[in-house]
């Protein structure tokens, strides 16, 4: 079991998924574990695109945003520039506890699957790849073409965990940020991290006698 004390990386890329970055950045700090940020520069386009934030690409005006965004105190939050490959997290001896790329945009998916790495999210998930520590990439993408699955299967086999954010209903979500937090709760179920508060499956609930059936 890695040590709580180990950080965990989380990227964003250009794809259109960044409220499930921010709700994802936020639980992990309200969680009070350390978080080392990579933010793309094609995810600092599309923040300012569909949202109107304008993302500072310095670190440390970086993390200063954060955490006046998501009002949180608590945590170790490190961010990183998008291109500085000399950062920590681009070395397999800085040690994590994982690394989760939410969203993951298509070429970035293409782009690790082929072992080119031309940002800092690349880097830090090929290290990750190559020092067999869990890496969980969440496509945001459809429908996934030829490629796509090609690209998705080549980062499974290789030891990544791919787990798209899909949404579901048996937890009876009443608003969009009920919704946000299914998604962002369960991708990092896959890191063995438990977020934030879920009502998680149970079972179909039990049948009275007037349906027909005996209570189990």
């Amino acid at each position: 079991m890695p040590s709580p004390s180990l950080p965990v990386v989380l990227a964003v890329s250009g794809a259109s998924a960044q409220p499930l970055a921010e709700r994802a950045l936020q639980l992990l700090l309200e969680a009070d574990l350390p978080v080392e940020m990579v933010t793309s520069r094609g995810a600092i386009g599309v923040w300012q695109a569909e949202m109107g934030l304008r993302v500072p690409s310095d670190p440390e005006a970086q993390a200063s945003f954060w955490r006046q965004r998501t009002g949180c105190a608590s945590g170790r939050l490190i961010c990183h520039r998008w291109n500085d490959q000399a950062a920590a997290i681009a070395s397999g001896s800085h040690l994590t506890r994982g690394m989760v790329i939410l969203p993951a945009s298509m070429g970035t998916v293409g782009r690790i699957a082929s072992g080119v790495a031309l940002d800092l999210i690349e880097r830090a998930a090929d290290v990750h790849l190559k020092e067999g520590r869990p890496l969980v990439i969440a496509p945001r993408e459809l429908p996934w073409n030829l490629v796509h699955l090609r690209n998705l299967t080549r980062l499974a086999e290789a030891g990544a965990r791919i787990a798209p954010p899909v949404p579901a209903w048996y937890h009876q979500p009443s608003t969009i940020g009920e919704m946000v937090d299914f998604l962002v709760i369960r991708v990092f179920d896959t890191l063995g991290l438990q977020l934030g508060s879920l009502n998680r499956w149970q079972g179909p609930p039990a049948r009275s006698a007037s349906d027909g059936a005996a209570i189990p």
